[in-house]
């Protein structure tokens, strides 16, 4: 074979490293965001956060010109236009080759911080933060640490802390607790059913249960003795609480020789127990939603803003970027001109963020203004082509900037891809949201005979009569992703 040189022409799809770091920021979450400007603060001395961060917020007391659609207001925030002017034409590259990174052209940035990225949230309770809540064990061992009990007893009930789930239900059994204690101890059956009876006093009211008909003898047990239909719910529980669950009422009424009125008293007190007793004490801490984009109704107008609390302003610092001088070789001069860019480029890249989620929530309020002054039953259908082709973006990049973006409407709080739904037709020859049927069988069921509750089947025809052809099984797969029971459980008596 003989070598020869060709020369070839062709296209390839390539990716700057600002692209790539564009594309990164905007698929981020709000707390992933966070913290990515806190790492950036940290390694960046030429980054710093501004001050008044909620100086330029737009004043919502002021009227709209334009009626047609919802007002955004966006300001340039770009404060350091002298060292931009400066340095960015001559010294500073627009560019960097295609399909590279950071550090095959800047030095390391790591461990560089800058006096001010302390900044990003001069509020931060670190204690609240990082402070500890007791579990459902912790707790049980700190009231057993305050009873009197031998040595013997309290390695049982020890054994049977560690067998006690978050719901509070006892899963370890009495011959397990005998088959792993010390044989050297001579513990018996009787004992360790002392110790578990000990337990079972313990709060909250019904742990250490083995079933739930324990769970809520256990609770009713501690009532006080005057308490109304105590006995008779007791007796419901003990002997027909399958039929409680059935909620087979006429034969519970006559198996129990409880009038109807009676039943329901009894009921009403069951229904005050709590069947997972252990669930209110937890060691997981509340995770809150942070809205990335707020819509309000100012003046019958329908007005977008993003949240000014989700990521601080940031600038380049005018102190260290004065540092910089041209045709200045030295190592120190090049570490300073290398984040210089770097800030630049980051700072580009949040903005892009910003106007690109702003103008994807601004389509996307455009679209369903229906649901936003009527509610669920009046939204549209909508996929991301339609938006993608609204805002004239890919459908790749509408989908990482509705990902895990959320919000704030009057109606409460959503995540973008929430008004994103299927469609189904309908005998005029429209469309209906998947997420309006929803609303549609939910309050079809809210306001149903609790006696009689509505089947599937008859969901399906009371929606063809409006005009919407629904199948059973799919009315069963909406209500089954509400967390809505079927009509069999759905049944009261009162």
């Amino acid at each position: 074979m003989k070598a020869s040189l060709q020369l070839k022409m062709g296209q390839q799809l390539t990716m700057t490293p600002q692209l790539q770091q564009a594309i990164r920021l905007l698929q981020l979450s709000t707390l992933d965001l966070q913290q990515e400007i806190q790492e950036a603060l940290d390694a960046n001395p030429m980054l710093e956060v501004e001050e008044h961060e909620h100086d330029d917020l737009p004043d919502l007391s002021r009227e709209s010109s334009d009626d047609s659609k919802p007002e955004v207001s966006s300001k340039d925030d770009h404060d350091t236009p002298e060292l931009d002017e400066q340095w960015s034409q001559e010294q500073l590259p627009d560019d960097l080759p295609v399909d590279s990174h950071w550090e095959d052209t800047y030095q390391a940035t790591a461990g560089v911080s800058s006096g001010n990225s302390n900044a990003i949230d001069d509020d931060f309770d670190y204690d609240a933060r990082h402070a500890t809540t007791d579990s459902l064990q912790d707790h049980i061992l700190w009231q057993l640490n305050l009873t009197p009990m031998s040595e013997t007893d309290h390695e049982i009930a020890l054994m049977l802390i560690d067998g006690v789930d978050e719901d509070g239900y006892l899963h370890t059994t009495i011959d397990d607790v005998l088959e792993s204690i010390d044989p050297a101890l001579e513990v018996e059956e009787d004992e360790v059913l002392a110790v578990l009876h000990r337990l079972q006093q313990f709060d909250p009211a019904g742990v250490f249960a083995r079933d739930l008909r324990e769970c809520l003898l256990l609770q009713l047990q501690q009532l006080p003795a005057e308490t109304p239909w105590l006995n008779e719910a007791r007796m419901v529980i003990r002997d027909y609480i399958d039929m409680l669950g059935s909620r087979d009422y006429p034969t519970l009424m006559r198996k129990t020789k409880l009038r109807e009125d009676d039943l329901k008293a009894v009921l009403r007190l069951i229904k005050e127990l709590n069947p997972k007793p252990g669930a209110g004490i937890s060691a997981e801490q509340a995770e809150y939603v942070v809205p990335d984009v707020i819509v309000r109704n100012v003046r019958d107008e329908w007005r977008i803003e993003l949240n000014p609390d989700i990521a601080p302003k940031l600038r380049v610092n005018a102190d260290y970027a004065a540092l910089v001088r041209r045709s200045d070789n030295s190592t120190d001069n090049a570490f300073l001109r290398d984040h210089l860019q770097e800030a630049r480029w980051f700072i580009k890249s949040l903005q892009s963020r910003n106007e690109t989620l702003l103008k994807v929530a601004t389509k996307i309020v455009e679209y369903q203004i229906d649901f936003f002054e009527e509610g669920e039953e009046a939204m549209k259908p909508l996929v991301l082509h339609d938006i993608a082709e609204a805002v004239g973006m890919h459908e790749s990049t509408i989908s990482r900037v509705t990902t895990q973006k959320y919000m704030h409407t009057p109606r409460g709080i959503f995540e973008l891809k929430y008004f994103f739904s299927s469609h189904v037709s309908t005998d005029g020859g429209g469309e209906c949201s998947s997420t309006a049927i929803r609303a549609m069988i939910k309050k079809l069921i809210a306001e149903e005979n609790a006696r009689k509750p509505l089947s599937d089947n008859k969901i399906a025809t009371m929606l063809g009569e409006r005009g919407i052809q629904v199948a059973r099984r799919t009315v069963a797969k909406y209500r089954e992703a509400m967390l809505i029971p079927p009509s069999n459980e759905r049944k009261q008596l009162i």
